[in-house]
């Protein structure tokens, strides 16, 4: 319950080039005031005519890095959902462009719950990439060995605007 209470309301952007994973975007943030985009150009017009609580951006297919650069100059927090593009150069890109988190897309069935978790970081100033290392890093580290450790992350958790 806690975390529809914190996703009732917010609004969001998810941009994704495939329907069906902006489908189940749609069905785990019910109660949250969604706004879809399916390509890099509709995506960009949303991004600087409106302010929104969170952007959820896919990497392939909608230029998620470009996007991300919009975004956090508009001091939009943002995450980084992929699948194809799950590789620590990827990651690291993330963090260095100023993303708050980076979720893997067979994360979607629990979806609500991690972007509950990333809006509570949020409204506390902080990025989610703690919480993200304790929750999933196991996960990573399997899927890149020692790159996983070479992962630099911010020195401060604090959301740099």
């Amino acid at each position: 319950m806690a975390d529809q209470d914190i996703l009732s309301g917010k609004k969001i952007l998810a941009v994704d080039d495939e329907e069906d994973i902006l489908a189940v975007i749609e069905e785990q943030l019910e109660t949250c005031n969604l706004i879809t985009a399916r390509d890099y150009h509709r995506a960009k017009e949303l991004l600087e005519k409106d302010v929104y609580d969170l952007a959820v951006l896919d990497i392939m297919g909608v230029r998620g890095f470009e996007l991300l650069e919009i975004a956090t100059q508009r001091k939009i927090p943002s995450v980084i959902l992929t699948a194809h593009s799950m590789t620590p150069e990827s990651f690291q890109r993330a963090i260095d462009k100023g993303a708050v988190s980076f979720l893997p897309k067979d994360e979607l069935a629990r979806l609500s719950e991690l972007i509950a978790e990333i809006l509570g970081e949020v409204k506390e100033g902080r990025t989610h990439w703690e919480k993200l290392k304790v929750r999933l890093g196991h996960r990573f580290k399997e899927l890149w060995g020692t790159m996983w450790e070479e992962i630099k992350f911010p020195r401060d958790p604090n959301i740099s605007w």
